[in-house]
């Protein structure tokens, strides 16, 4: 497979960054950019260690977000509801939506999410 379609964690290089005002650093890497021919806005990476959090923040109209869980543990607030999330849960973030990640585990949260645009 070409190293353009295929991402692992364990060989990704992660900047730490303060995710929307959020508590602490994550890392974080995007791996495909908006305008790399895929019916995507972008393709991002993170790991989010214990404590840390992506801070709550609002889309625009146009797009939505998935949030897919590859390890850890978390508790996503996502339209003023609270749920727990783990390995295996995506979360759709649907336009105009506002939300917030917070991983309240032991061991590093891995995610991937996922900007889709909003056909009209």
């Amino acid at each position: 497979m070409s190293s353009s379609r295929h991402f692992s964690f364990e060989t990704l290089t992660f900047e730490p960054v303060a995710a929307h005002d959020g508590v602490g650093r994550i890392g974080f890497t995007r791996v495909v950019e908006e305008g790399a021919g895929g019916a995507y806005n972008f393709l991002d990476m993170s790991v989010v260690p214990p404590g840390s959090t992506i801070g709550e923040h609002t889309h625009a109209d146009d797009n939505e977000e998935l949030y897919i869980v590859i390890a850890g543990s978390g508790v996503m607030r996502l339209d003023g509801e609270e749920f727990p999330v783990g390995p295996g849960h995506v979360v759709i973030n649907r336009p105009g939506g506002t939300h917030a990640l917070r991983n309240t585990g032991a061991a590093d949260l891995l995610l991937v999410v996922i900007e889709v645009r909003v056909r009209e």
